[in-house]
């Protein structure tokens, strides 16, 4: 397994994807929608996954001593890092953010501790749509880059809706993370579980229809 995680890092990645984990600096752009930040390390990883298309990339992992359910597994891991990489990144300039003499994010919420709950709500909901469209035909890489995208930008819509037109949201949830700090944790807390859990059913979901192809 170490070896496989290895060659998705050293073979597999697409050279953008670094780029797309430096773009957590977004966050200190004013009047932003912030979670769309976070939306481009899908785009990392789409291009990888369409790269390995175009590579051969999954046929010549078929070709070595390791299961499908190994593939699978490290193809996983390479994502969760790549996401977890982005959400570290963020935290400081979000605190950079959160310090800077400017106006409050007029556009949608501010970027803060109850944005990471956000955060890891966009990116279960990516890692559901895309990974699991996509272990049911790798070859239709694109079909699955576009239900996810749809998924996404529908939910980061709503969450900057609901920031401007619901009280919760925009009287405690959009504030300096020096007060509601509770509510805010709530919402942190609860994100990191969907994350979890959503992807990890998608994990054991791709497991199954990736064994059934016939590649």
């Amino acid at each position: 397994m170490k070896d496989l995680i290895k060659k998705e890092f050293a073979l597999a990645m697409h050279p953008t994807a670094p780029m797309f984990v430096a773009l957590s600096s977004m966050l200190i752009i004013p009047n932003y929608p912030y979670l769309v930040a976070f939306f481009y390390i899908g785009l990392a990883i789409f291009f990888t996954c369409l790269t390995g298309r175009e590579n051969n990339d999954v046929f010549y992992s078929m070709m070595l001593p390791v299961s499908k359910k190994q593939i699978v597994t490290a193809r996983f891991i390479y994502v969760l890092i790549l996401e977890l990489a982005q959400i570290v990144v963020a935290v400081p300039f979000a605190i950079l953010r959160q310090n800077m003499p400017v106006p409050p994010n007029s556009v949608g919420m501010d970027a803060g501790i109850a944005l990471f709950g956000f955060a890891f709500i966009t990116l279960a909901i990516f890692n559901a749509v895309f990974l699991g469209s996509y272990y049911k035909d790798v070859k239709k890489v694109g079909v699955a880059f576009v239900k996810s995208s749809v998924a996404v930008f529908l939910f980061i819509v709503v969450v900057e809706v609901l920031t401007h037109a619901l009280p919760f949201f925009r009287d405690k949830l959009d504030t300096p993370d020096t007060v509601f700090i509770t509510e805010k944790l709530i919402v942190l807390a609860v994100g990191i579980v969907i994350f979890i859990a959503a992807t990890f059913l998608t994990y054991l979901s791709a497991v199954k229809n990736f064994e059934k192809q016939d590649i």
